[in-house]
């Protein structure tokens, strides 16, 4: 008998359980059969990262009963997707390409959690439903690699060798074997945790305006509450810790977040950036919490920290989100910025106003023992110095440029 290669999907001799990454959907529902009938005794590992509710947690959990896997279990990722993303995140304060808030870096702690599985189950055998042209394969692959010697089975990204309109492959397989297939699946690749909630195929793909269907937890502007809705957040060392005045952990206040700035549209885009595989990727993208958490911790961080901090902390901020995008979520380099923005968030500690009529949060007020200002002087207003100290400086801070046109001028 020959022995399968090991970079085939058709498991070796003796060694036939597999851990699945598993949300329910249309990509990992399809891999469970499709593993099943090459072998494999499939086990799935949901990560809960915060984004279905009860119910839906339900579906999930009797979804994979129904297609037959041989064991499921379901783990709470908020306390680590807050602590291991959120928090260094808000840091750094800068989204992919300035626009993009990171929103499926939950994967990482999705492979941790079916390591962890593989780890307990004494396989190395890991599968998951990334197809092969976007950038959750890179991040799913690059952080099993990280983590140790691991056998990876990507089905999505077999069946793509043969069959080009794959999400319509896979939704007749599942239902020639009598497995319904939900009408929102059909049209569109939905992600949604903690962080918010991300949309892509259909109109989305071909560039054209999202239909009614591409709208997630984000209210529509006829739905916007008429009165204002206002929210205190407390920093201590750069991370939130209560809203209005009610201390609990990360993730909870995440959640809170999201629930009340969804119903104002906030956090809302629609997004094309530049793929780690070279593609252009289009998506609609709904990051309620996400966004008011970055807008308050941007306005107390401007207040606290130096002008060169502001100035610096940006090139730092833009490279960790890069890094994290890209799949390299362990590399060295990310820990190495990591204790940069760790340092920077000593004296960002106080509270901040956020308020919302609909569409977009602001900072109306701050409030700070570390403020950087001055006793003695106000912005535009009055100064504790003299106009020979004003004009001296503004004569040798442009001397440079006060030359230059001199000498080149006529």
């Amino acid at each position: 008998m020959t022995t399968p290669n090991p970079q085939s999907p058709i498991p070796t001799p003796g060694s036939t359980d597999i851990v699945l990454a598993f949300s329910g959907g249309l990509d990992t529902s399809f891999c469970v059969p499709w593993l099943q009938e090459l072998g494999w005794k499939v086990h799935t590992v949901f990560a809960d990262t915060g984004g279905v509710d009860a119910e839906e947690r339900r579906t999930i959990e009797a979804r994979a009963a129904e297609l037959g896997v041989a064991s499921h279990v379901t783990i709470d990722g908020g306390p680590a997707i807050w602590d291991g993303f959120v928090k260094p995140f808000v840091w750094a304060g800068e989204g992919y390409q300035g626009q993009y808030p990171l929103l499926v870096s939950d994967r990482y702690l999705i492979v941790d959690a079916a390591l962890a599985r593989a780890h307990d189950l004494g396989t190395n055998a890991i599968a998951h439903g990334c197809t092969g042209m976007g950038n959750d394969q890179v991040r799913f692959d690059l952080a099993v690699k990280a983590s140790g010697d691991y056998r990876i089975v990507a089905p999505i990204r077999e069946i793509q060798k043969e069959h080009t309109q794959t999400r319509a492959y896979e939704q007749q397989y599942l239902e020639e074997r009598g497995f319904g297939v939900r009408a929102k699946q059909k049209a569109y690749t939905i992600n949604e945790n903690l962080l918010g909630l991300t949309m892509s195929g259909g109109e989305i793909d071909r560039w054209e305006a999202p239909g009614d269907g591409a709208r997630g937890w984000c209210a529509p502007r006829n739905a916007w509450p008429a009165e204002p809705l206002r929210a205190t957040l407390q920093f201590v060392g750069g991370e939130a810790v209560a809203l209005d005045g009610n201390e609990m952990p990360g993730h909870k206040l995440l959640a809170k977040l999201n629930t009340l700035f969804a119903q104002y549209g906030v956090g809302r885009g629609l997004y094309t950036g530049d793929t780690t595989i070279g593609l252009k990727g289009r998506i609609v993208f709904e990051a309620p919490g996400l966004t008011a958490l970055l807008v308050a911790h941007r306005a107390l961080e401007e207040t606290v920290l130096s002008k060169q901090q502001n100035r610096f902390k940006p090139d730092v901020a833009r490279k960790w989100v890069e890094l994290v995008y890209e799949g390299f979520f362990h590399d060295p380099l990310k820990t190495d910025l990591e204790a940069f923005l760790a340092s920077s968030q000593q004296m960002v500690n106080g509270e901040v106003v956020l308020e919302t009529r609909g569409g977009r949060a602001d900072a109306v007020a701050v409030a700070s023992p570390h403020i950087l200002n001055s006793s003695g002087a106000t912005y535009a207003q009055s100064a504790d110095w003299g106009v020979e100290e004003a004009e001296g400086f503004i004569k040798l801070f442009g001397m440079s440029s006060t030359l230059w046109a001199g000498v080149n001028r006529g």
